[in-house]
């Protein structure tokens, strides 16, 4: 399965288009998923081939005449010698090593730096929804209709139930944008509070719940099957946890 990032940023990074924050971003992917590792070694290992490979048409003679009788003689390039190449490709290769090595001591393990980041920008993205009146870009209770809403507008399968009979009625949902990506984001009212859970597809394996707070809103992150949930309320911890548990049976 191919990871999102190789499709949103990795050649961007290759070709050193990204802005600073994206390419801190991709830096960190970079440090648990090695697939993107190796897809990024061999990006430059095909850039050094092609460099190396010398593709070129001979011009004809009477071009090359005219050329010369306009134009200085130019030194021709110097070719790249073959130990320059193995000491190329060996530190690739050194360079690949290191980051399976770091993706197999820190695997899927997040900076506290990144967390803190991630759930202060989720928590002004609920702030936000709250107060602008954008709760929601699909109104309805029906887990159907809202699975279908992102079907057209989703990569992957969002797990939209309704939980009502446990406390907790599903409102509806809609995209947002939460660390320069499209996000889904599924809302629920329970006891007077709005919660809104925060959904997108992520590498490895299944994570126990974190919870933390941030500006008196509570919030519970997870991941499971390859997917990770971040729900946001001001409600208690305790009902956020309850929801956890819901979308993981």
């Amino acid at each position: 399965m191919r990871c999102d990032f190789a499709d949103s940023l990795l050649q961007g990074y290759f070709d050193g288009e990204l802005s600073a924050s994206s390419a801190c971003e991709f830096e960190r992917h970079l440090q648990h998923c090695v697939d993107c590792a190796v897809e990024l070694v061999d990006l430059d290992l095909l850039r050094g081939r092609l460099q190396l490979a010398q593709l070129y048409e001979a011009a004809p003679a009477p071009l090359r005449k005219k050329i010369r009788a306009n134009l200085r003689p130019v030194a021709a390039a110097t070719a790249v010698s073959q130990p320059l190449l193995w000491h190329w490709l060996a530190a690739a290769a050194a360079l690949l090593l290191l980051v399976i090595a770091g993706w197999r001591v820190n695997s899927m393990l997040r900076t506290d730096d990144y967390q803190a980041e991630l759930a202060e920008e989720i928590v002004d993205a609920h702030v936000l929804s709250l107060q602008s009146g954008h709760l929601t870009g699909i109104s309805s209770n029906d887990e159907q209709d809202v699975k279908g809403w992102f079907k057209a507008r989703l990569k992957f399968a969002l797990p939209a139930r309704d939980f009502a009979s446990e406390g907790f009625a599903l409102q509806g949902g809609r995209l947002d944008v939460v660390d320069e990506r499209s996000v889904a984001v599924l809302v629920y009212a329970s006891t007077g509070h709005l919660i809104n859970v925060f959904v997108w597809p992520a590498q490895g394996r299944d994570t126990s719940p974190q919870v933390g707070s941030r500006q008196g809103y509570q919030w519970v992150d997870w991941r499971k099957g390859r997917v990770e949930f971040c729900a946001v309320s001001d409600a208690p911890t305790s009902d956020l946890q309850q929801l956890q548990r819901l979308f993981s049976n």
